[in-house]
């Protein structure tokens, strides 16, 4: 077994790196700084869910059909998923705090240029460079957690941080939908600007750097690729990976699709879809918590992993039947339970997978939440305008691309980090040979 604080690299040690913040110097984050890491991983729920009850709105506005109306979350989506490739092995470099305070600063220049857009295209262009600006938020946040926090705290943390980062999906079809009584679209972007502004003085004023210099690493772009790929040739980090980025996928499939499922199929209002998305954000909070409270330290997070992934499958098994007329015609009730269900599991999904793959690499913490981010977002905005292939009239796509997803997670759980087999995994160390 390697000594405390080494670096290994297919069973043998390479390097000795420095013990992660923990004890004393954990504690001293404070409230405050988890206030400000919660902001900050809200802030991509901000500025999906805020939006979407605006969706058939914009259809209309700019005279474009739903597909590509559709593309402005894929493009967010897809910036957030490129922009976090450069920002995190940035943040290995140069600290956490610069790259940050950057980043907020152009999300705001770019979503207040949103507010603005006067064409379809525009709009996505625009969106596109909000996600690029965006990802400082998503990947730094996970790295200072990284930085500050090792084992099953790690875990306890982010399912806290879903706590403060579930409220946004709650609120903000909520606040979209209110302010759409009051104005149009755009201000639905006026309103980002001013909270992106707002974040940015709070993380200016509060949040410290967390990564030392004799933490950091030398070396420009080259240096970083073969950073990344030794992450990915680690066969057990690429299965938590991939799992967390599926689960996700299945995820981003209902928050693109629900606004025309909810609105046009069902003839909900955009009120009663806020409502909707609230409850099963609810739903998400509250297993994240269970999950953080009482399961962690005394169930393996690989064991809660799996649960949540088997019945994610099998929410959207029974919503695709549903959909598809398996059971005759079913309203919005239903819909709703099966959608409830699914987003809940999340909440084991998404903080085991994130705290299992760091867990595996201290050395390089921006990095491999820049790999991490990068697979959920790339593969979330694949599965948006799939959502919306077969019309507007039908949420069977919805369903079919949640199923898939979900199929793929669990066969990449099951088949690439293998938990029956690989204890280290959850100790935080590779395990040798994986």
């Amino acid at each position: 077994m390697p000594e405390s604080g080494q670096k290994t690299t297919q069973g043998h040690i390479t390097e000795r790196v420095p013990e992660p913040i923990a004890g004393p110097a954990a504690r001293r984050t404070g409230l405050l700084v988890t206030l400000v890491l919660g902001g900050l991983t809200a802030l991509p729920p901000l500025s999906m869910d805020m939006y979407l009850p605006a969706l058939p709105e914009v259809t209309g506005a700019l005279a474009a059909p739903a597909a590509t109306i559709q593309l402005t979350l894929t493009a967010c989506l897809a910036g957030m998923a490129l922009g976090q490739l450069v920002v995190g092995p940035m943040s290995d470099k140069w600290g956490r705090r610069r790259p940050l305070l950057i980043g907020m600063v152009v999300y705001v220049l770019a979503t207040a240029a949103c507010a603005f857009a006067p064409t379809a295209e525009t709009l996505i262009g625009f969106r596109l460079l909000q996600g690029l600006a965006g990802a400082a938020g998503i990947v730094i946040a996970r790295a200072v957690v990284r930085d500050l926090y090792d084992g099953v705290e790690m875990a306890r943390f982010f399912s806290t941080l879903m706590l403060i980062s579930g409220v946004a999906p709650i609120i903000a079809p909520l606040i979209g939908g209110q302010i759409l009584r009051i104005t149009d679209w755009r201000g639905v972007f006026h309103v980002l600007t001013v909270i992106g502004v707002l974040l940015t003085l709070v993380v200016w004023r509060f949040l410290g750097e967390t990564l030392p210099p004799e933490r950091r690493h030398e070396g420009g772009v080259g240096q970083a690729l073969r950073t990344m790929r030794g992450l990915l040739a680690d066969r057990v980090f690429a299965g938590y990976m991939l799992t967390g980025g599926l689960a996700f996928a299945a995820l981003f499939a209902y928050i693109s699709a629900s606004p025309f499922v909810v609105q046009e199929i069902y003839g909900a209002s955009p009120q009663t879809f806020s409502l909707l998305f609230g409850l099963n954000s609810i739903g998400l909070v509250a297993v994240g918590q269970i999950n953080g409270k009482l399961l962690v330290g005394r169930v393996s997070l690989d064991k809660a992993l799996g649960f949540g992934l088997g019945t994610i499958l099998v929410a959207a098994l029974v919503l695709l039947l549903m959909t598809s007329g398996a059971f005759g015609k079913v309203g919005l009730v239903p819909i709703a339970a099966g959608l409830f269900v699914l987003m809940s599991a999340m909440g084991l999904a998404m903080p085991n997978t994130n705290a299992l793959a760091l867990m595996r690499t201290p050395h390089a913490a921006g990095s491999a939440s820049a790999l991490l981010g990068t697979t959920s977002f790339l593969v979330g905005a694949v599965a948006s305008p799939l959502v919306g292939i077969a019309g507007e009239h039908t949420a069977v796509p919805m369903a079919v691309v949640q199923l898939t997803c979900a199929i793929l997670a669990l066969a990449c759980f099951l088949g690439l980090c293998r938990p029956w087999r690989a204890p280290a995994a959850t100790a935080g160390t590779p395990a040798a040979g994986a």
